[in-house]
């Protein structure tokens, strides 16, 4: 079992700080990258992977704290896992509704049984920004690619992602039933096993 009290998260998103917060628990405290620098590092790995470590040894090495980072976004299988680490500047940084038109013209004529596709999270995990051995828990959360937008909630490619089980789309979830089963939900839980917090 690894023993943190605090950890500083590589993200300057105060949503993101606040989900992974109520994802961890009490026992450990997080702190935004925000408190000690603006700057973001350039993400220059080829994979969810590289990306989570660098951002992590980022972080870690700006504080002087144990550092968590996030590399997340959706994979598709007719794209060729595509938009993949590229999936929040899918459409040149335009947004989300560009990236998700984006998506939709990408996949126009594409049947419903060749839609398929996940959400990636990558948790990394270092206890200095040297550590040779960083934790990194995959979470997967798949579904499919809907042919128009649906929902209200979320961000991102959430109203164009079904989610099978729930008979709806990611976007027509509620924050807190998302948080039980999306693909950083099912990252976290594996983080917290690892840190012996379950």
């Amino acid at each position: 079992m690894i023993n943190f009290t605090q950890l500083v998260l590589a993200s300057h998103n105060a949503g993101k700080l606040k989900e992974l917060q109520a994802m961890l628990g009490g026992s450990v405290q997080l702190r935004s990258i925000g408190e000690f620098s603006s700057v973001e590092p350039e993400e220059t790995g080829l994979s969810f992977v590289e990306n989570a470590i660098l951002k992590a040894r980022n972080a870690a090495r700006i504080s002087g704290l144990p550092a968590l980072a996030d590399d997340s976004g959706l994979a598709v299988d007719f794209l060729g896992g595509a938009p993949g680490i590229y999936s929040a500047r899918y459409a040149d940084g335009q947004g989300d509704a560009a990236n998700n038109a984006k998506l939709l013209d990408a996949l126009k004529d594409v049947p419903e049984a060749e839609r398929g596709a996940q959400f990636v999270c990558v948790l990394a995990l270092v206890r200095h920004a040297d550590d040779p051995l960083p934790i990194l828990c995959e979470g997967l959360w798949h579904g499919r690619i809907l042919t128009q937008a649906s929902g209200a909630h979320g961000f991102g490619y959430d109203p164009l992602f079904w989610v099978p089980s729930r008979d709806c789309s990611s976007a027509e979830l509620s924050p807190s039933e998302k948080n039980l089963i999306s693909h950083r939900a099912r990252a976290m839980d594996l983080l917290r096993q690892r840190l012996g917090l379950i």
